[in-house]
């Protein structure tokens, strides 16, 4: 395989941008995402303030906030990280130039996820310019998954795998529009939780299975549901009265009931009518990680969201992620070998 670094550096970039959504949710979690008033900077500085003279220093650039040195490390920290994984996309885009006259070098992918991660960095300094709105926290989370996904399919197709693995079935057509679905389904998911999240709804329905004693709470659509919100309030915390809160995170249980419906049709369906050995591994792969999104999902509400638990939520729901992922991919493949096939039988033919 030609061009091994940006193999390398593709398969890099996976990792730092999982770690990446990671650390963000531990941030945001741990109520850090204005831990630095301003961008690119902290309180006026290149790293964040923790001396003694440096807090006077934050303390005379802006009078009006607290300087809290944890919590600006923690967003400090995040940024630095996030950087990096911008620099190795640009690495991997110049890479990608380079050996464009490849004829198995990827070239439109790495120039998107340029612009992607320019983009996530907008929507970064509007996350704290604009006091954590929820509309653009929840697109700086869903961008920053759709930037893994790319960086995923990038590396996967990129070493081809499993190419001479997948075998073709008779079931595969019937499979593969559900594992479409799914993806789907679950980016729609996503969004449910990331908008429960960034509204801090997440306690609004203490109790389970019911929600505020009841099969069916009070909701307020009108409210929970408003996108473009005031940019000179402070969100932090939450601002949405109970009943809209109760609507947002009813909803993300709904969603997750319907998600776990439709991911657990399509893993039995790849377990039992599939004749691979690869997909029916996926398959369980994908029953498990769902099985612990689910409990996790459930240990929140019971354990009043602990913050360890609640960032191993965001983390599980990116494995998801990426599991569908691996799994279209995989039903991709044997698709186009079962088109191979075909092709083959029909030249023999003729």
């Amino acid at each position: 395989m030609n061009n091994k670094w940006f193999l390398r550096i593709s398969l890099t970039a996976c990792f730092l941008a999982f770690f990446v959504i990671v650390l963000g949710a531990y941030v945001r979690l741990s109520d850090a995402g204005l831990g630095c008033p301003d961008w690119p900077g902290c309180f006026g500085q290149l790293t964040a303030p923790d001396e003694a003279h440096e807090i006077r220093q934050a303390v005379n650039a802006f009078p009006h906030l607290e300087v809290h040195s944890g919590k600006a490390w923690k967003e400090m920290i995040h940024r630095y990280f996030a950087s990096t994984l911008g620099l190795l996309i640009l690495v991997m885009a110049f890479l990608a130039w380079r050996h464009r006259r490849d004829k198995n070098q990827q070239f439109i992918l790495p120039l998107i996820l340029v612009g992607l991660v320019i983009f996530q960095g907008m929507l970064g300094m509007w996350t704290v310019t604009q006091l954590v709105r929820p509309t653009i926290v929840t697109l700086h989370l869903l961008t920053g998954l759709l930037t893994l996904s790319l960086l995923f399919w990038v590396f996967l197709k990129h070493i081809r795998l499993w190419s001479e693995k997948i075998k073709a079935s008779d079931a595969l057509p019937f499979i593969r529009p559900l594992a479409k679905i799914a993806i789907v389904v679950l980016a729609l998911q996503l969004f449910l939780g990331g908008w429960t999240s960034t509204n801090y709804v997440a306690l609004y329905c203490p109790d389970f299975p019911t929600c505020q004693g009841s099969w069916l709470p009070q909701t307020n659509f009108a409210e929970a549901f408003v996108f473009f919100k005031d940019p000179t309030v402070n969100y932090e915390g939450g601002s949405l009265s109970l009943e809209a809160g109760v609507t947002v995170h009813y909803l993300h249980r709904l969603g997750a009931v319907i998600t776990t419906i439709v991911l657990s049709t399509l893993a039995l369906l790849m377990l039992f009518k599939t004749d691979s050995r690869v997909l029916k591994n996926l398959s369980k792969l994908l029953l498990l990680v769902l099985t612990a999104q689910v409990c996790l999902g459930i240990a929140n509400v019971v354990l009043v969201l602990p913050i360890p638990v609640a960032v191993s939520h965001n983390a599980i729901a990116a494995v998801l992620l990426l599991t569908l992922l691996l799994i279209n991919y995989s039903l991709n493949i044997g698709s186009l070998k079962t088109m191979s096939y075909q092709k083959d039988a029909n030249k023999g033919l003729s």
